[in-house]
């Protein structure tokens, strides 16, 4: 049985010289760097808007905000989501209709540029240059924004009310308690999927690079989410453990562990992109018809 790596012939250790060669020669560090500002710019509109919505629907200090803040606690480093939670309940004071109306464009314009960036480390990753109009480059960006934000808040929905919706149907149609039990172990798996479908998205539809396969993106789309999960738990140890920010660098230190969190979700994105270039530039050297060589050109860039 060959696993996914060995798509294209190359083993565990071919695969990671090779994708450690390219991430230097692609500045892929660099590219994380800008990554990171991109995604620290755009947070605070998103979480206007999103604030703004929640004010909406139930003013004051509802329920669902306190919830998907606090299992962001659980993600991002807990200096990080603290100072986000300070800032939400800031901007949430008086929220209107016209603050939510600037706070969905600000945030889908900035949002969007953390995805222009990242679409740019991707064409590099894959040797082409972008061909498309910026016009059309900014709304796949959008597009791609808005696709993974329903992805991301629908996995995180899940999350906070896949009991509460197990056990609302499990009362309707007269399940028993075995179908609630199964559905709290088989939501995990789904939200999962929500996640990973965010992922195979942006290296689906990202790179100026038509007529992509699955197989080509599903590599790195899941060594990113493992990478991203796993850093970002050893992230959290490290600042429970090791924590020096703070006492270096005073209110500042939040502002940084986010940023360094940012830095390195950027990273693990990346090098999941690497990691899908590299297999299938293999699989083009070894001979396999529908595998892109490195640098091959688009239909987009032929017809330029």
């Amino acid at each position: 049985m060959a696993y996914f790596w060995e798509i294209g012939g190359l083993s565990w250790k071919q695969l990671s010289r090779r994708v450690w060669r390219e991430a230097r020669q692609d500045i892929l560090f660099n590219r994380a760097a800008a990554m990171a500002f991109y995604f620290l710019f755009s947070l605070f509109p998103l979480l206007l808007f999103l604030t703004a919505l929640l004010g909406l629907f139930a003013r004051g200090g509802t329920q669902l905000r306190n919830d998907m803040l606090s299992y962001l606690s659980r993600v991002a480093p807990v200096s990080a989501s603290a100072l986000i939670y300070e800032t939400v309940d800031e901007i949430g004071k008086g929220s209107d209709g016209g603050k939510l109306s600037f706070g969905f464009l600000l945030a889908l314009w900035t949002a969007s540029s953390g995805i222009v960036a990242i679409i740019e480390a991707l064409n590099a990753a894959y040797d082409v240059k972008e061909s498309r109009p910026w016009w059309k480059e900014r709304l796949v960006a959008m597009g791609l924004t808005l696709a993974i934000a329903f992805l991301v808040v629908t996995a995180l929905l899940l999350v906070l009310y896949g009991g509460d919706i197990a056990e609302a149907l499990a009362s309707r149609h007269g399940f028993g308690d075995a179908f609630t039990v199964a559905w709290k172990i088989l939501q995990w798996p789904i939200i999962l999927a929500f996640v990973l479908s965010a992922f195979i998205l942006i290296y689906y539809f990202g790179p100026n690079v038509d007529h992509q396969k699955l197989r080509w993106v599903m590599p790195g789309a899941v060594v990113s989410l493992t990478v991203w999960l796993l850093v970002s738990f050893a992230f959290r140890l490290y600042l429970r453990y090791f924590n020096t920010f703070s006492a270096t660098y005073g209110s500042l230190g939040a502002v940084i562990i986010l940023m360094s969190w940012f830095y390195l979700s950027s990273l693990a994105i990346l090098i999941g992109g690497e990691i899908n270039t590299e297999i299938e530039h293999a699989a083009a050297e070894a001979g396999a018809p529908e595998a892109k060589k490195p640098g091959e050109k688009s239909p987009g860039d032929l017809a330029s």
